[in-house]
């Protein structure tokens, strides 16, 4: 395998939607892409987004209804990226054309590495993924767990891959469906907070324009304090928190309104969902 902090081999994105796409950019930005990439969309339109990117290759599946077997052919690393009810014909599809020791990778919600093995084969090596949006400005979290016949040096090269649009966390697949509850649900818990936040501006008297700019500006600023502090986010709310101030005072508030079962009851229902949406249901 080649050396995966300075390039990596042909890599076929089937599916180059927004989760794919992002992934490209950022294998583009990375300097990633001398091996080759080709990446497949259904469209015309969509194909002709990614066309000029440097290094990329981009098909459109409406021109060339074999693309996704023609991508998978010829790459290394094959990420699928199609919706999960699409995930087993796609499979079906590329299964006989797959290249001997070729890494196959999901990015796929809901869809197990139990599944990749009943429609390719126990011997292809296969890592199931859960990116989330934030890898569109390439400061994602990305989940990754390695399927029995991926080895770790499948493992390295492909968190190589993740990283150029953020963090990889690696877990056993058991925990790809709460991680998916955290980082892959969490952007809308924020958004949903800044919205909310919004509000409370705009009910303190001030226009849309500036309680968006507040709102969306304190969350953008603390997030980058928290990234560059060595404390953790419990001391810089501490040391946000005067004794007796104002602060305190709204603290108290969100403190007593159980934050904290709040937040355990929301992830522990998209966790359910997760195991639903696994099940077919």
């Amino acid at each position: 395998m080649t050396d995966a902090t300075t390039s990596l081999p042909p890599i076929a994105i089937l599916g180059a939607g927004s989760m794919g796409g992002a992934i490209l950019r950022g294998l583009v930005a990375a300097g990633l892409t001398e091996g080759g990439v080709t990446a497949t969309n259904r469209s015309v339109a969509k194909a002709a987004e990614l066309a000029e990117l440097d290094g990329v290759t981009s098909v459109a599946l409406e021109v060339n209804p074999a693309g996704n077997t023609h991508a998978a052919a010829g790459a290394d690393i094959v990420l699928v990226g199609v919706k999960p009810a699409m995930v087993p014909d796609l499979l079906d599809e590329i299964a006989p054309h797959l290249r001997p020791g070729a890494i196959v990778v999901s990015l796929a919600a809901g869809v197990t590495l139990d599944t990749f093995a009943a429609h390719l084969g126990e011997g292809v090596s296969t890592l199931r993924s859960m990116p989330n949006t934030p890898s569109l400005v390439g400061a994602g979290v990305t989940g990754l767990a390695a399927g029995a016949a991926a080895s770790a040096d499948d493992v390295v090269v492909v968190r190589a891959l993740f990283e150029t649009v953020g963090s990889v966390l690696e877990v056993p697949e058991s925990q790809i469906d709460a991680l998916s509850t955290i980082s892959g649900s969490g952007p809308a818990y924020v958004f949903l907070l800044v919205e909310e936040f919004t509000k409370a501006a705009v009910r303190m008297g001030f226009d849309d324009d500036q309680a968006r700019l507040l709102a969306e500006q304190t969350f953008v600023g603390a997030t980058a304090l928290m990234a560059s502090a060595e404390v953790d986010p419990a001391e810089l709310r501490r040391r946000v928190t005067s004794p007796k101030g104002t602060t305190e005072r709204a603290v108290a508030v969100l403190q007593d309104a159980r934050l904290d079962d709040t937040f355990t009851t929301a992830a522990e229902a998209a966790l359910a969902r997760a195991k639903e949406l696994a099940a077919g249901n």
